[in-house]
């Protein structure tokens, strides 16, 4: 039976009431919605009950990349809306989030496990139906581990990407061969004082601290050296930036030799002809970003938009488009030419090659952290 009489018939059973809405959207899946084959029932599920669906992200070139590849196409495959917006920081979309009334906020693009963690600690976190899902059987099992060691009983994001926060250097000035040999040092290297920079984050100042004086990101015992180490990357560093497009051009415009950088920023500066190197020092910060259903979402709507947003056509294309690997398994899905020349890009489905941050223990630092690093900003 081919596809279009198999939703007939189940449509006519959605019809008569023996199907109930859950159990049709589960059978149908949204894994068609890539060929446009169930657009007139995904319209009919959510006709009477959702027009839109909210999605909150970073913004810039990952807002464009899901706009055009994957909130069009499924407005015009589900008759659904999906209103996007941007938030500056994690910090100030939380508290939004917190402030807001149930279900003003649907699916935000979150940072991760360190994200995901704090928005369950609050109760923000639902409970996904991952049989309205069956495009994350496609996702790497080491991505969604990462999430079931927060809740082992259920999953309220999935993952969408990942990549790492490694060096970014000017080859015309730094040598891959230096480069290598100083590693994660070369941030708070006098010789090239004033050509330094690096992000004003105080997770990514840490992590890099820790590297420079030996230690593990994850287990960091002799803080006092940590917190020399960034007083000493703070005083030979040009500045700090703030945002992706403010590291591209410090780096385009050669104001900086230097700096940790995102690894999908980095390749759109190589895509632009820059002579900029890229390099994973041991135990470099690796993450990955998830996109998040918040509590009092209509929650199969959801669903229907992140399977359509797992779907290989759309995941793969949105990843071409920011630069950043999908969260898809290479060993399970053909990822074509572009993302396997991807910085951070792991062929072996595994991960093991990253390293990435334990949300119990930095959440748990956080307070403590970021108001010492605050001062340390300040001089002292």
């Amino acid at each position: 039976m081919d596809n279009s009489k198999r939703y007939e018939r189940l449509l006519e059973r959605y019809r008569n009431g023996d199907l109930d809405r859950r159990s049709f959207l589960g059978l149908i899946g949204a894994a068609g919605l890539a060929y446009g084959v169930q657009t007139p029932f995904a319209r009919m599920a959510f006709a009477q009950d959702v027009s839109q669906v909210r999605f909150d992200g970073w913004g810039g070139v990952v807002s464009e990349a899901f706009r055009r590849y994957a909130f069009d196409p499924y407005t015009e495959a589900t008759g659904i809306t999906v209103v996007d917006g941007t938030f500056a920081g994690g910090d100030e979309y939380l508290a939004q989030v917190r402030s807001s009334r149930e279900g003003e906020y649907n699916i935000a693009h979150l940072s991760g496990v360190f994200d995901y963690a704090r928005y369950v600690n609050f109760g923000l976190d639902v409970e996904l139906n991952l049989d309205n899902i069956p495009n994350m059987e496609l996702v790497m099992d080491a991505l969604t581990n990462a999430f079931r060691g927060i809740t082992p009983d259920h999953l309220s994001a999935v993952p969408y990407n990942y990549g790492t926060t490694g060096l970014a250097y000017n080859r015309a000035y730094i040598s891959d061969e230096e480069i290598r040999e100083k590693g994660a040092s070369i941030l708070i290297a006098p010789e090239y004082e004033g050509k330094i920079g690096g992000w004003s984050d105080w997770r990514t100042r840490l992590w890099y601290a820790a590297l420079q004086t030996g230690q593990s990101p994850n287990d960091i015992q002799d803080m006092e050296a940590a917190w020399d180490a960034i007083r000493a990357h703070r005083d030979l560093a040009l500045k700090y930036w703030g945002s992706g497009a403010e590291l591209m051009s410090l780096l385009a415009e050669e104001e900086i030799y230097v700096t940790e950088g995102w690894s999908g920023r980095i390749a759109a500066l190589q895509e632009q002809g820059h002579d900029i190197g890229y390099y994973d020092p041991p135990s470099s910060f690796g993450w990955q970003e998830c996109l998040f259903v918040i509590k009092g979402s209509p929650v199969e709507a959801c669903e229907e938009l992140l399977n359509f947003m797992l779907a290989p056509e759309t995941s793969i294309a949105v990843a071409e488009g920011q630069n950043y690997p999908p969260a898809l398994d290479g060993t399970k899905v053909d990822l074509g030419e572009k993302i396997p020349t991807l910085p951070a890009y792991d062929p072996s489905g595994t991960l093991e090659a990253l390293t990435f941050a334990d949300p119990t223990y930095w959440n748990g630092n956080e307070a403590e952290w970021s108001e010492t690093f605050a001062r340390v900003q300040r001089g002292f």
